[in-house]
């Protein structure tokens, strides 16, 4: 089911849509949707609109749209309904290991973080690496470590304790000690452009279930799972992350639209099809210069949704 919320509900609150061509799309994920409860689907169509309207107000209000999908990512993070943060799964250990990046088409500057345990939001790391460092990538302690020196909150492991995810990994462990579960919901993410042009995209997940310790997945690898190119387009990915690094999917939507004239359209759904030719199952979401939109995934189902100066709110999970 696809919702979509019209002009006078934007304009009542308090945003107002310009003729500009600016906008954002944020994801939750693609896999295996259809265990998902009537009240689990509306919760989570609420939080979607509720994070992309947040989102839109700093693009509308002129904000910079590294802002806009650092707040987008972390509001998701913040929920224990996405498979990031506070609602990452576990790995074969009982331990919740968490990635994220974040990319500027600007410049092409980016930050990164991966496989941090104490961290609430991965993606303020991540952001924190990207202007405060030389580097790109930060790992485990030395992140972590990192986050403590600039004043990135950290908490008790016991925050990202969860019952349900517990059991999906008792679940797993029962059927295979080596079986990694394809989790219904997943990685979250967002691009953005903002009114200047300059597009982001941002990514945090916590992985899959069961994994190694040390498992590190596409999230935080720039160009797998995140990318951001001014002119061209911004892309945040979900999915079987091993395959995402393979291809280098996010950055090969914009390589194609670069070098062979490609719409963001056919682009992004060539770049899918190819990988579900593979049974490389996951999605992604796309914004072009123009603010165009594209969410192509090949599973049952994607968490997303998206608002620009000129479309309407749209949020869908089948």
């Amino acid at each position: 089911m696809i919702k979509k919320i019209s002009l006078y509900v934007l304009l009542y609150s308090g945003i107002i849509v310009s003729s500009e061509d600016f906008g954002i799309a944020i994801h939750g994920g693609a896999g295996v949707m259809a265990g998902l409860t009537e009240d689990q689907q509306l919760r989570i169509e609420e939080k979607i609109s509720e994070t992309l309207i947040g989102s839109f107000k700093i693009l509308k209000d002129g904000g910079n749209s590294l802002d806009a999908v650092e707040f987008a990512v972390s509001e998701l993070e913040d929920s224990p309904l996405f498979n990031a943060g506070k609602g990452s799964v576990y790995n074969s250990n009982y331990v919740q290991e968490m990635d994220a990046s974040i990319m500027y088409g600007l410049d092409r500057s980016a930050g990164a973080v991966a496989s941090v345990k104490t961290v609430r939001n991965p993606i303020k790391l991540a952001k924190k690496v990207l202007e405060e460092t030389e580097h790109v990538l930060l790992v485990g302690e030395g992140a972590e470590t990192f986050a403590k020196n600039t004043g990135v909150k950290i908490v008790s492991p016991s925050y990202f304790h969860s019952e349900k995810n517990l059991l999906r990994l008792k679940k797993a462990k029962k059927i295979t000690s080596n079986t990694i579960f394809q989790d219904k919901i997943g990685t979250v993410g967002a691009v953005a452009i903002d009114k200047k042009g300059n597009i982001s995209a941002a990514t945090s997940t916590g992985g899959m279930t069961n994994k190694m310790p040390g498992r590190v997945g596409d999230s935080p690898i720039i160009g797998s799972g995140t990318w951001a190119q001014n002119d061209f387009c911004g892309v945040s990915s979900t999915g079987h992350g091993e395959f995402f690094i393979k291809f280098q999917v996010a950055k090969e939507v914009c390589t194609r639209m670069e070098y062979l004239n490609q719409s963001l359209e056919t682009s992004s759904q060539g770049i899918i099809n190819e990988l579900d030719e593979i049974d490389a199952k996951g999605g992604l979401i796309a914004i072009d210069k123009n603010a165009n939109i594209f969410m192509p995934f090949n599973t049952d189902g994607m968490i997303r949704g998206s608002l620009t100066s000129k479309s309407q709110l749209t949020v869908a999970i089948y």
